[in-house]
């Protein structure tokens, strides 16, 4: 290592080692233990939090005298003067808290104003000047994650629920995550972040990297909104009144003698993205002194928690007027088909540098990296480092796991365990089979016929089963998987069967490359607009064959990688020969004179003439997508993209068709997308996806390469969102050989108007409004409008959607109702 990056280094591992060390437990005066006190030394930025348990440890750096402030909320903060010396680097200081006396008589109450509301207004107003204090700064930062299981079912819908099994309890609770990272992190409001991982650890594995991090936890009451699954209004926002009422619940001075006024946050409304508790003010800088504060998941659009609470605290620094958050932790409660879950993670800021500003080069895409070997580091390295100790249950939950991951790595128990979960059930033979052997990590799939039986005119009923081997490298996230897939039409009297082989080279630019061929029936369109399912149903109960077919013989290979940051290659080829396929079946189950429409989208009454004649051709295709701003983490196990959310996605495409059988049918073509979601606030999303292409020589190709449209006229909706389809338009009514321009925007209120709707909002449901548009030559536009209902459903399982249809070309065309049934997804 040269000398200057030792020297670096070794400069670095001196800021991460600590003199001596201040530990104890924290009490009330009943003597019962108090999590979440905030720690930290008088006038420095050296800090830390007691565990559920009440214990603590602050580890400090030079000898003598320190002045130790312990705060909690509801009681007196407690102040203890602690010498460490050379010969006696460790304290023991066990601290009893005593309640707060909150009193009024330090705010002059008018009876014609709320005086809580006096406090938050000037909250609002200086919140931009408090924000700015602590806008740009470094500074070490702690994680500790933790989640258990509570009372686990042994099955869930008839399933077996045994996965945690061997580390749940007599109770079938225990916990089923726990993990820690130490990092520095650089960070300038409102999102730049720069993190490098230190140290990480997860229970249970030795190898393993937490995914805590700094920016996904960054929760600011000084921004208006606060980003969990949809935004949440803060208590400060700048409408906050729109939302909250507030009510004075006292004060208090601190060591400072500062005021700090206890505000307690009531929702106007219980099921708008809102949070209720309470909010503690410093009078005169009106800076956030601490946060109390929980939200239930309907608010905030994630049914399956019950409850999340987010506490922070701040430490003031004399010498340069500053009050910025060193703690914070978020406890949740969750549940859904009988899984109970709880947890809580604990986050510790300290040592805060503050900066005038950054030099430009100092923030990347990359938010986050780790150094070599954090996930190495021995106990002694915690022990001396972990700003907030463990618990018994923690402590207990490492050294279990620990015995049990090399227990776990032997051949004798991997091989006991796959012999148990190895056994053959002959309903198998119909829900699917998986061997595996957990030691040489490779299994062997078989895919049943139950889920993939369907029924259409061409082939009659139809099923398939698969089999496949696959061999995978956990550590480096890499997979080799081969594997067949064999396809029987009964009415057609026909089995069809294909070949595939994926490698999976690296989990870095994730270079991964696709080689299949065989015999398959496909549907013209090959986004495949109409599920088997909704057909089957459709089909057989309406006589609405709307799936129409060919057969194609092929073998294609297909390579994808990332170039660089953002930056995606798609390229393939393919040679098939296509060949058309006649309706073999006219059965139904409900018995009706109407007749099934040929196989023939062109000509739905004609049963002898076919949409294609029979032809063989090579193409080529290459795509390139864009994802502009795309940040991304760093990990030895690979690299984890995030897209940018201000900026939309591009991707550009080139097909070639060549080498036909008949010159005809050779063309070029070139395509175009874009993609992009804005949050509207908190009124929402707003998607937009609009698409154009154009093809060249192509005025005789086959009907199979022609641009089609993702129609539907089932009125079932599967998508999670409708911008790839247009609701009313028939499947192949606009397909085309020449050029098309499509415009999709749908925007979902997340709640936010339908919150405010008497009796409406009690349904907790989402507005949903839409627009479509679809240009090709030598037609009139074709548009939808629609307004519909998403979020619907029964209790937290939340998967139906509604929406009302119009369709209009050269005038109204028709309407409709669609109902989105995303629960089908599931079985296709």
């Amino acid at each position: 290592m040269p000398l200057k990056k030792l020297l670096s280094f070794a400069l670095f591992l001196v800021t991460l080692t600590s003199f001596g060390q201040i530990k104890g437990t924290i009490v009330d005066d009943k003597g019962n233990p108090l999590p979440f006190v905030n720690i930290f030394e008088e006038n420095t930025y050296i800090g830390t939090t007691s565990n559920e348990q009440g214990k603590y440890e602050l580890n400090v750096r030079i000898p003598g005298n320190h002045t130790i402030l312990f705060q909690y909320l509801g009681f007196k903060t407690n102040k203890q003067i602690v010498m460490l010396q050379n010969n006696a680097p460790t304290a023991i200081v066990d601290v009893i808290m005593i309640e707060e006396n909150f009193t009024l008589k330090e705010v002059v109450i008018n009876t014609a104003e709320n005086p809580a509301n006096e406090i938050i207004r000037n909250a609002i107003k200086n919140k931009r000047d408090n924000a700015e204090k602590t806008a740009r700064f470094k500074a070490e930062f702690y994680s500790r994650g933790i989640i258990r299981l509570k009372d686990a079912p042994k099955t869930i819908m008839g399933q077996k629920f045994d996965f945690f099994d061997e580390i749940l309890d007599s109770t079938r609770s225990g916990i089923i995550y726990l993990s820690e990272t130490v990092s520095k992190i650089t960070f300038q409001k409102p999102d730049k972040m720069k993190e490098v991982i230190v140290a990480s650890k997860v229970s249970g594995k030795d190898n393993g990297f937490s995914f805590n991090n700094a920016a996904s936890v960054n929760f600011d009451f000084y921004e208006n909104y606060l980003p969990f699954e949809i935004n949440v209004v803060s208590p400060i926002a700048d409408n906050a009144f729109n939302y909250y009422k507030y009510k004075f619940e006292g004060s208090f001075f601190n060591e400072n003698k500062q005021q700090i006024n206890k505000i307690k946050v009531i929702p106007r409304r219980d099921n708008e993205p809102v949070m209720e508790g309470y909010i503690y003010i410093v009078d005169d800088s009106y800076a956030i002194y601490a946060t109390d504060l929980s939200i239930k998941g309907n608010q905030m659009q994630s049914p399956a928690i019950d409850k999340l609470t987010l506490k922070q605290s701040y430490s003031y620094n004399s010498n340069n007027k500053i009050w910025i958050q060193n703690t914070q932790t978020i406890d949740f409660v969750a549940g859904m088909l009988s899984i109970k879950l709880n947890g809580r993670f604990t986050y510790v800021y300290s040592n805060f540098e503050f900066e005038k500003r950054f030099d430009k080069k100092t923030f990347t895409n990359e938010i986050l990296s780790f150094e070599e070997n954090a996930n190495k580091k021995e106990d002694s390295f915690w022990n001396t480092i972990r700003p907030v100790p463990l618990t018994e249950e923690e402590a207990t939950d490492y050294v279990k796991k620990d015995i049990l991951q090399t227990k776990k790595k032997s051949k004798v128990y991997l091989d006991s365990i796959d012999k148990k979960r190895n056994k053959f059930k002959i309903t198998d033979i119909l829900y699917g089979y998986s061997y595996n052997n957990s030691y040489k990590k490779w299994s062997l799939n078989y895919d049943g016929p139950l889920f993939s039986t369907s029924f259409n005119t061409v082939q009659g009923w139809r099923t398939s089963v698969g089999l496949s081997y696959t061999k995978r490298d956990e550590e480096k996230r890499t997979f080799t998987r081969i594997g067949s897939k064999f396809d029987y039409g009964f009415s057609e009297e026909k089995l069809r069967a294909t070949a595939s082989y994926v490698q999976k080279f690296n989990n870095t630019n994730n270079s991964t490359l696709y080689l299949n061929g065989g015999s398959s029936v496909n549907q013209f369109n090959q986004s495949n607009p109409i599920s088997n399912v909704v057909n089957t149903v459709s089909t057989l109960f309406f006589k609405n064959n709307f799936m129409k077919v060919y057969e194609k013989n092929f073998v294609a290979a297909t390579f994808a990688r990332e170039i660089v940051n953002g930056i995606y290659l798609n390229a393939g080829v393919e040679y098939a020969e296509r060949k058309p396929l006649f309706n073999t079946t006219d059965y139904t189950v409900i018995k009706n004179d109407d007749l099934y429409t040929s196989n023939n989208p062109l000509a739905p009454t004609d049963e002898t003439t076919a949409a294609i004649t029979k032809h063989n051709l090579v193409k080529t295709n290459v795509a390139m997508r864009f994802n502009f701003g795309q940040k991304y983490l760093t990990r030895p196990d690979g690299k984890f993209n995030i897209p940018n959310d201000d900026y939309p996605a591009l991707t550009l495409g080139y097909e070639k068709a060549m080498a036909a059988t008949d010159k005809n049918y050779e063309y070029d073509f070139l395509a175009a997308k874009v993609n992009y979601d804005v949050t509207l606030g908190n009124k929402g999303i707003m998607q937009m996806v609009f698409k154009g292409g154009k093809f060249f020589n192509a005025d005789n190709i086959s009907f199979v390469d022609y641009r089609h449209f993702n129609g539907n006229q089932t009125h079932i909706g599967q998508a999670e969102n409708y911008t790839n389809v247009f609701n009313l338009l028939p499947y192949y009514s606009a397909s085309t050989n020449d050029s098309y321009f499509e415009t999709h925007l749908e925007h979902n209120d997340k709640g936010y108007f339908m919150n405010k709707i008497p009796l409406l909002k009690y349904l907790k449901s989402q507005l949903v409004l839409g627009f479509h548009n679809l240009a090709i030559p030598e037609r009139k536009p074709y548009q939808e409008f629609s307004v519909g209902l998403d979020n619907l459903g029964f209790g937290k399982l939340k998967f139906l959607r509604v929406d009302y249809v119009r369709s209009y070309q050269n005038g109204y065309q028709g309407d409709g109702v669609i109902f989105g049934l995303k629960f089908l997804n599931v079985l296709e």
